[in-house]
């Protein structure tokens, strides 16, 4: 069966594609790309007789089409996605109709934008005796959401959440969270366009969320990471895993016993 490479591009900066979509982007016929959200930078980095296609003024049906046409002619069609593919890529409707035409697909995972955004914070998701959990979601706007995975529910875990496609719904997040008993003063990390040359960084405290957000006009491309693992003097208390404690015997070290 024929088939197309699905290649995660990352978040933004062209270093954070894996070294398996880089080759597979240098060897491809054909480039298919979001413009909008994926670099130009990484795009350059085609083979230079390839045929770069971009993609932000195209409906499904079209670039179905397009890829459709160029695969049947023996062409290598590579398709950059931001991030990673298996995040609101929407990629199962496209090879859902490529299906119907007898063309298969190959996915290299990417960066995500959520594990950037902790990383231009500094942060580390899941800290022990804090959180262990991380919950990777979006606020319901115009897309609705299963009732089961309303932002309350999910926020009654009280863990980490990682919130996607919600820059234009604080006031929402905001209001969901308290209702499911969130501090007012529980922290909140916003980054917009993470490792992108002009990436801004926002720290501010739930009930502060949507002013933060006015006052430093973000209203998409943004990262919205809530919960106490985004406490910014989290460095100054004791949290500490069994994985490096002295005294934690596993397989590659036996621990040591007090006294």
């Amino acid at each position: 069966m024929k088939k197309i490479w699905i290649i995660g591009a990352g978040p933004g900066d062209p270093d954070l594609i894996t070294v398996k979509g880089l080759k597979l982007l240098q060897t491809a016929d054909v480039v298919m790309y979001t413009d909008s959200l994926v670099s130009d930078q990484l795009v350059a980095q085609a083979h230079p007789e390839a045929e770069v296609i971009r993609t932000s003024g195209l409906h499904l049906e079209e670039m179905v089409n397009c890829i459709v046409e160029r695969v049947k002619a023996g062409k290598k069609v590579v398709r950059l996605h931001t991030g990673d593919p298996s995040l609101y890529g929407a990629t199962m409707e496209q090879v859902a109709l490529l299906k119907k035409h007898d063309i298969g697909y190959e996915i290299v995972p990417g960066v995500s934008s959520v594990f950037a955004s902790a990383a231009a914070v500094g942060a580390e998701l899941t800290v022990p005796d804090l959180t262990q959990t991380l919950i990777l979601t979006r606020a319901e706007g115009r897309t609705p959401v299963p009732e089961r995975e309303k932002l309350q529910a999910l926020a009654s875990h009280h863990c980490t959440i990682a919130m996607f496609l919600s820059a234009t719904l604080t006031k929402k997040i905001t209001k969901e969270l308290q209702a499911a008993g969130w501090a007012d003063d529980t922290p909140v990390a916003v980054v917009q366009r993470a490792s992108w040359p002009d990436q801004k960084i926002v720290h501010t405290t739930l009930v502060q969320l949507d002013e933060a957000m006015r006052i430093n006009g973000i209203r998409k491309h943004a990262m919205i990471l809530a919960g106490w693992a985004l406490d910014p003097n989290i460095l100054d208390k004791e949290y500490r895993s069994k994985l490096y404690d002295k005294t934690f015997t596993h397989g590659f070290r036996k621990g040591v016993k007090e006294g």
